[in-house]
């Protein structure tokens, strides 16, 4: 194209931006906006200190492979169940069959989980058959690859036994074998290790690779035995074995309970792969592990109930703890037959709650924890509620453990939110996946609940299918018009938490998700920053809000005040939705506020947009579409705002601290926005 055409292009283009601009600024004048709100001492009403929480599911290697951060995968050797030859994937031989022979046999230490590795090594350091350089075994890479970081430091255990002496090397190494990034000897005398013999070594990183691997390997000549091989960061948070960046994600959505550990994994395809909480505590060594036949991988239950009771503890937040009620997805037993499951119940919350002397809870205590746990929710199974035996085995668990733990709140699988239920609960559970344009229509969703009954745990929501992708930021918004419309009815809906929480990006079961990760990145979808939008919504108080608005269709907002405990200063946070493709001129009126009680200096607007409704974060781009926060020009009983078009806004109006005092709140700072 010449340099004549190329002027006449610039000026076609000036002249249609011109056009364009003037246009929009018509149609933004008529989008004029009035949002009144009531901010007087006496017209609030609390929020539930539990409002916001997370939901915890194991689901797309979300803990083995993610938050647990145990870096051998199948580290018992035991996913391909009890029998022989059993499935040792991942690990892998190294070396041929001129040099080693590899099978499983049941000769383990351990009596829940039998299998062990046999390696007859054939080769030698002389003699007619020479180990190759490097020496034979197995190795382990992990889940997708082991982050192994220069200057840290890794627990390596196992279990060894040797019809001879031992000289083994065990190491971390690139994927390819090469390049030693730590490593350790081994060795022992033939009376060393005649019998199970447990190992423990620690390894510091020289190197870093974030597709790493461990090696087990030796030149000597002989039949070895391993079992249970772990390898764990010793940068865990707390030293309790939850990978501390994924953890981090977690403590800034402070959340005020989770719920666990499913989900159809609490269910099974099959009753015979249901999580058993009995199977998933006391040492790690001794777990048997089972497969999570709905989500298809199995899983070691490192991560198992008494971690997640420990999970909650360290996040501050209530454990809600979902058991098997006797129903999978294909069959389930008769309510005549179910107290088997009813005492397993009973047993979990003994664990919990009982004191150190009682029988599991002396379990607890042995594993490192004498105090109860503060257990005092629990949810009878999980979207049960249009089976067979439900509404029968349901009222069996209700009757045992009300009469022995008559404070706990029982949770329902029935949707109590447009009929009232035939059984009693305390709360129950409502689930939602749908589409944005039907998500940001339920903002209503619980407008005609009857206000009088059990409570509303909305415990799993989120935009899915084509709207979403992997976490669009249209899945974003419309679930944000839907937790406005939750948070402007908290006095019916007691908890919220978004699912799935966790994905690994190598084994994606579901989309989307909240984080994203692999062995060494991680990044929040756009749903997840929506969710930091509410987490001083918990314990606050709502106020009164009306919308006069021509948009009701593609406008909400809602009104709190809540308290910071790090600088004591109150603040009313107006939080908008604008699910329109144009801006709109919002005027913000403050009824029952004295003159200058809203302060310029501190108030802040944050503003969660981006270019296309269809941007995502990434591995490449973690804050492409992230809130950006920013100081308000000006501040008064009266303000005026503009809305960005497909946005989510939230204004936090600093107040003087001599008015409105919130009730309940002990929310944090909103600076992990």
């Amino acid at each position: 194209m010449g340099s004549h055409s190329a002027v006449l292009l610039e000026v076609f283009i000036a002249l249609c931006l011109v056009v364009f601009q003037s246009s929009a600024v018509k149609v933004d004048a008529d989008l004029n906006t009035t949002l009144t709100v009531d901010a007087s001492d006496s017209s609030g009403s609390p929020i539930p200190d539990t409002l916001l929480g997370i939901f915890f599911e194991e689901i797309n290697h979300a803990g083995a492979g993610g938050l647990w951060a145990e870096l051998v995968s199948n580290r018992g050797f035991e996913a391909g169940g009890p029998n022989t030859p059993s499935n040792i994937d991942p690990w892998a031989i190294i070396g041929n069959v001129s040099y080693i022979n590899v099978e499983t046999d049941r000769t383990s230490l351990f009596d829940r989980n039998k299998i062990a590795l046999r390696l007859e090594v054939l080769c030698d350091t002389t003699g007619d058959n020479i180990c190759p350089t490097g020496g034979v075994g197995v190795y382990n890479p992990g889940f997708w690859g082991m982050n192994i970081e220069q200057g840290k430091k890794y627990k390596v255990v196992f279990y060894v036994r040797s019809t001879g002496s031992i000289n083994l090397v065990v190491s971390f190494t690139g994927s390819n074998g090469l390049g030693n990034l730590a490593s350790a000897e081994i060795t022992g005398s033939a009376s060393d290790v005649s019998n199970w013999t447990k190992v423990e070594t620690i390894l510091e990183a020289k190197a870093t690779d974030h597709n790493a691997r461990l090696q087990l390997t030796t030149t000597t000549k002989g039949v070895i035995w391993f079992d249970q091989v772990s390898a764990m960061p010793q940068d865990t948070y707390k030293g309790h074995g939850f990978r501390s960046d994924l953890f981090g994600m977690l403590a800034n959505m402070k959340p005020r309970f989770i719920r666990f550990p499913g989900g159809c994994f609490v269910e099974g395809e099959w009753l015979r792969n249901a999580f058993r909480w009995k199977e998933s505590v006391g040492p790690w060594e001794e777990r048997p592990g089972h497969f999570g036949d709905v989500w298809m991988y199995w899983t070691d239950d490192g991560l198992g109930y008494f971690e997640f009771l420990q999970l909650a503890e360290d996040l501050g937040a209530a454990p809600i703890w979902v058991f098997n009620n006797g129903i999978s997805h294909q069959d389930q037993v008769d309510t005549t037959a179910v107290l088997p499951f009813v005492q397993e119940a009973l047993d979990g919350i003994e664990f919990a709650r009982g004191d150190a002397s009682s029988k599991w809870g002396s379990l607890r205590a042995s594993m490192g924890h004498p105090e109860p746990f503060d257990l005092k929710y629990v949810a009878v199974g999980n979207e049960d509620c249009n089976k067979k035996n439900y509404r029968g085995n349901y009222l069996k668990f209700y009757s045992a453990i009300r009469s022995a733990y008559p404070d706990i709140q029982i949770i329902s699988n029935c949707d109590a939110s447009s009929q009232p239920l035939n059984h009693p609960a305390d709360l129950y559970d409502y689930h939602l996946y749908t589409n944005a344009k039907d998500m940001f229509s339920r903002a209503t969703a619980f407008d005609r609940t009857s206000r009088t009954g059990p409570k509303a745990f909305v415990s799993e929501y989120a935009v899915t299918g084509s709207d979403a992708g992997t976490g669009s930021l249209k899945a974003a918004l419309a679930e944000a018009g839907f937790l406005i419309g939750l948070e402007r009815n908290s006095d019916v809906v007691h908890m919220i938490s978004y699912a799935p929480l966790f994905v690994n990006t190598n084994d994606r079961r579901w989309n989307p998700d909240a984080i994203v990760f692999n062995s060494y990145q991680f990044y929040g979808t756009p749903s997840y920053w929506v969710q930091l939008f509410f987490s001083e919504s918990s314990g606050a108080t709502l106020l009164k809000a009306s919308l006069q608005s021509t948009l009701s269709n593609s406008l909400v907002a809602s009104a709190i005040t809540w308290k910071n405990p790090v600088d004591g200063n109150n603040y009313i946070r107006i939080k908008v939705v604008n699910f329109n493709l144009n801006a709109v001129n919002l005027h913000i009126s403050f009824n029952g506020l004295d003159p200058n009680t809203v302060q310029l200096s501190g108030s802040t607007k944050t503003v969660l947009t981006s270019s296309s409704l269809t941007d995502e974060n990434s591995f490449s781009q973690p804050k492409k579409v992230v809130p950006i926060q920013s100081l308000l020009q000006s501040v008064g009983r009266e303000v005026n705002v503009v809305v960005p078009p497909y946005s989510f806004t939230s204004f936090d109006f600093l107040k003087q601290s001599t008015n409105l005092e919130i009730i309940r709140s002990d929310s944090s700072s909103r600076a992990s926005i």
